[in-house]
């Protein structure tokens, strides 16, 4: 089966590293032209020029945003559809793993965690739902983690925000299915990113990443860490006519590790 996002535009936040990298790259190479938002500079046009060697005939874009705000959000939506067109495809990905006892944590860390991961998807998707409610034809992905479905001690903020977007998924995928704008979540286990590379560099408690990466696959009943690419590749599948079926799932890409279905 080939699948394709052929005339389709994807808009990905967080899409300049780890698994937005390997969306942007993975929907490039099926046709989309790409919109990457994010932070820095740099790694945005690193993986723009990667969209371009992908899909030389897309047009991809980069758009350096913090969408923690309103504003910054609905100007960097306006920039994407100038530059691209109307988004066909988004894909709410930005986030980073935050948690810690709950008595450490204040009220400002948990409005911070909510307007990353959170209301940042509540708003874009506010922004691109009318275009794909107008043509009969939409996909919303959203990037949540295991304990959205299944949280642990010590796991607030970052398990309540992606509970709450799981939630949201649902409620979405049932109100605007009959318009064929379909609504799911892909709930990440443990997956070789940027970020994790960045824990080992600060934790320096194995000698190589390889290393680091061996002992946590042990944790994983399939025995080793995922990969972003076998991310991308269900993004994909839900991202495209292939899975014209599925809404309102909150499917793990985990190896087995979440405890709930």
């Amino acid at each position: 089966m080939e699948i394709r996002l052929d005339g389709r535009t994807a808009l990905i936040t967080g899409g300049s590293r780890g698994l937005g990298r390997a969306m942007a790259e993975t929907f490039a190479a099926a046709g989309a032209s790409v919109v990457v938002l994010a932070r820095e500079r740099g790694p945005i046009d690193d993986t723009v020029a990667a969209c371009a060697a992908a899909n030389p005939d897309g047009s991809h874009t980069g758009i350096s945003c913090d969408i923690r705000h309103a504003a910054a959000l609905a100007d960097a939506h306006a920039a994407a559809v100038e530059s691209t067109g109307p988004i066909d495809v988004l894909v709410n990905n930005a986030g980073t793993s935050n948690a810690r006892p709950f008595l450490d944590i204040s009220d400002e860390d948990w409005v911070d965690d909510f307007d990353l991961k959170f209301f940042s998807a509540v708003r874009l998707t506010r922004l691109c739902l009318p275009h794909m409610r107008e043509q009969r034809w939409g996909r919303i992905l959203n990037t949540l983690n295991a304990a959205a479905k299944a949280p642990a001690a010590k796991s607030c903020p970052t398990s309540v925000s992606r509970a709450a977007g799981m939630a949201m998924t649902k409620a979405l995928a049932s109100e605007f299915a009959a318009d064929n704008v379909l609504v799911n979540s892909l709930n990440t286990g443990l997956l070789v990113t940027h970020q994790w590379e960045t824990r080992w560099e600060r934790e320096q408690q194995f000698d190589t990443l390889d290393d680091f990466v061996e002992a946590t696959g042990k944790r994983i009943p399939i025995g080793r860490m995922g990969d972003a690419q076998e991310f991308a590749n269900m993004a994909l599948f839900l991202a495209s006519d292939a899975g014209s079926y599925i809404t309102g799932a909150a499917i793990n890409v985990d190896g087995g590790l979440s405890p709930v279905v």
